[in-house]
């Protein structure tokens, strides 16, 4: 994960569980594991760069998401980590039709996949910090769309990528209203960028709505982990 984006609420999903978990900054310097069967699960967070970028860390990145699919070590990707897992498995990811900046409604498809990951739900408010989407790997099933985004989610067996944000925080949105002003100044002619007063409106409300969506999430993924 980027040293900008932590883990957020699934950090916090995890210790109310009593899972353990290693946190790797891959842009700080940490190195990846070559070995994914050392873990549980694997789990890719969000990042301001792309996975086109010709960074150290990417392609040791796809080579360890390949690794898990072959040990059948389940995958979870977050925003910049549901592009990764769609690039290492076959996709691939370019620029989004817009930017996307804050609240939206995301709906989920209508299929028997999205229905085990998100039971009878329909569509949810989430959150959205992207200029990029991936495509829909071979043999995923898109179960997440949105208005602005046709790809908002995937599901192949026990992984599951995402491009929205269902892992955040007060903390987390502060931190990235702060270092993304620019950013937002630059893309506010989008039709899917907020401004800093609607994004912050109802915010508690609408994380705790969101934390509840990302539990049926999580509590599906954590069904597949190996336990010792």
């Amino acid at each position: 994960m980027s040293s900008t984006e932590g883990p957020g609420y699934f950090a916090t999903y995890l210790e109310r569980r009593s899972i353990p978990w290693r946190l790797v900054c891959v842009d700080a310097g940490d190195g990846l594991p070559r070995d994914a069967r050392k873990f549980g699960g694997l789990v890719f967070m969000g990042g301001p760069m792309s996975v086109n970028d010709e960074l150290p860390w990417i392609i040791p990145a796809l080579e360890l998401i390949r690794d898990a699919v072959r040990k059948d070590v389940p995958l979870l990707g977050h925003c910049l980590g549901g592009q990764l897992i769609s690039k290492a498995l076959g996709g691939t990811v370019r620029a989004n039709p817009v930017k996307e900046i804050g609240w939206g409604e995301v709906r989920v498809s209508d299929n028997e996949v999205a229905r085990e990951w998100f039971g009878e739900l329909q569509a949810f408010e989430s959150f959205q910090w992207h200029g990029e989407t991936f495509s829909i790997p071979p043999g995923a099933t898109r179960v997440m769309q949105n208005a602005h985004c046709v790809n908002q989610g995937y599901a192949l067996g026990k992984h599951f990528g995402m491009q929205c944000h269902v892992e955040m925080t007060q903390e987390l949105i502060g931190s990235w209203l702060a270092s993304g002003a620019d950013e937002m100044k630059a893309s506010c002619a989008s039709p899917a960028v907020q401004d800093v007063d609607e994004i912050q409106r109802d915010v508690r409300e609408r994380l705790a709505r969101l934390n509840d969506v990302a539990n049926r999430i999580y509590d599906r993924w954590t069904e597949g982990l190996a336990r010792s």
